[in-house]
């Protein structure tokens, strides 16, 4: 059976319900064996296993291929390398995060069918959500912030037709 979702940076698949759904194709630049990650009494275990490894930037993946594709790319700049949030959600470089996002987004349009959905989540602790929407050519349709402080937004795009 062929895949129609494509979760492009799915780390632990924290926001899946469904963390083998049979329909998505996970996707990770990593691979990570269980570990421990914290401190002492504060550890708590995390692994990333991806069915494929491959970097967001650049998808080893054919045009028009997904019906949806999520995006949640790692969102923080200044971070330990070996903290918790780092080792769970990844880091972006400081000096080209711009130009990553950029090619994320431009990757994921690529993969998406026509019509297709793009699904785009952000936390903006250290970036906000309208620099890195500057980053894509294609105007976002709705979003919402979700959590305490309302700063992790999912943003929904919907690729034209070709």
């Amino acid at each position: 059976m062929s895949k129609d979702i494509l979760d492009v940076c799915c780390g632990g698949r924290m926001f899946w319900f469904d963390k083998q759904n049979p329909n998505t194709l996970f996707v990770d630049r990593r691979e990570v064996e269980p570990v421990s990650v914290g401190k002492d009494r504060n550890a708590r275990m995390f692994s990333c296993k991806p069915d494929k490894v491959m970097d967001f930037r650049k998808l080893d993946l054919p045009d028009n291929s997904f019906s949806l594709v999520v995006f949640d790319p790692p969102h923080f700049l200044r971070a330990g390398d070996n903290s918790y949030m780092v080792q769970k959600y990844g880091k972006l470089n400081p000096l080209t995060w711009r130009d990553d996002l950029r090619k994320g987004f431009s990757e994921c349009f690529r993969v998406l069918k026509p019509n297709g959905t793009l699904i785009f989540k952000w936390n903006e602790y250290q970036i906000p959500l309208k620099q890195v929407l500057a980053l894509t050519p294609v105007d976002p349709l709705f979003g919402h912030p979700s959590g305490v402080k309302q700063q992790t937004h999912w943003v929904c795009f919907m690729k034209g037709a070709i």
